[in-house]
């Protein structure tokens, strides 16, 4: 196998300028879309389409599908769902196809849809993407969600999570620079993750809202091997 490079994007806003259509993209929104997509797949969820406007969900939510949406953290009303893995647990969603649109993380698979591979990481699926990463020996893109196309810490974190165990095979993988950056910024957290993020802006923001208990989920590792990933513009179980 060739060395390939691993590379990270802070924000969907910043993707055309690192777009490479040959890439595997991993989409990063760790509170919570990406960690709630995860989970949805461990309960056997069959089928989920991200689409970028709550408009959009409603159009698919009108026809009968099953559709979720979040904006600024809170679901919108008259939806099915909203934004927490919690919400994806259980018989209820079992087979389903969902239809999903959330603030960033839907943003954020939307701008690289094109990629040779999009597929979907969270903490709770790491050791699967890694994995799934070290068999390609193909050029990794790590586009973080962020917060409204800003740079946000728990993404950023999970990408240099990534970075860090990937850059084990130096013979496999090339760190760029801003791999490298989140890499060393893991090492700061790697001891404890909950505390490291303790001041971020979004951990904050979904703690005024009640929403602790998602956040303690969504910064567990492993609770998945299911790897989402695009195909045909939904969002399927990875088969390799």
């Amino acid at each position: 196998m060739s060395q390939a490079t691993v590379d990270a994007c802070f924000s969907p806003y910043l993707y055309p300028v690192y777009r490479n259509d040959d890439n595997i993209v991993v989409i990063i929104d760790i509170l919570r879309a990406t960690s709630a997509i995860c989970t949805a797949f461990e309960h056997g969820v069959e089928k989920i389409i991200p689409v970028a406007t709550v408009d959009e969900a409603r159009e698919y939510k009108a026809k009968g599908f099953l559709a979720g949406a979040e904006r600024d953290a809170v679901p919108v009303e008259g939806f099915d769902f909203g934004n927490s893995p919690f919400s994806y647990m259980g018989e209820h969603i079992k087979g389903q196809t969902i239809v999903l649109t959330t603030t960033n993380g839907t943003q954020a698979i939307n701008a690289a849809k094109d990629a040779h591979k999009v597929i979907i990481g969270a903490f709770t699926n790491i050791t699967a993407v890694c994995n799934y990463l070290k068999s390609q020996d193909r050029n990794v893109m790590l586009l973080c969600s962020g917060w409204k196309n800003k740079f946000n810490l728990e993404d950023a974190l999970f990408a240099g999570a990534v970075t860090e165990e990937l850059s084990k095979h130096p013979e496999l993988f090339k760190l760029q620079d801003a791999a490298l950056a989140l890499k060393y910024l893991y090492q700061q957290a790697m001891e404890d993750p909950h505390k490291f993020l303790h001041n971020a802006s979004h951990k904050e923001r979904l703690a005024k809202l009640g929403l602790k208990e998602d956040i303690k989920y969504c910064l567990q590792n492993d609770l998945t091997k299911e790897i989402p990933v695009l195909e045909n513009g939904a969002l399927v179980r990875l088969r390799y």
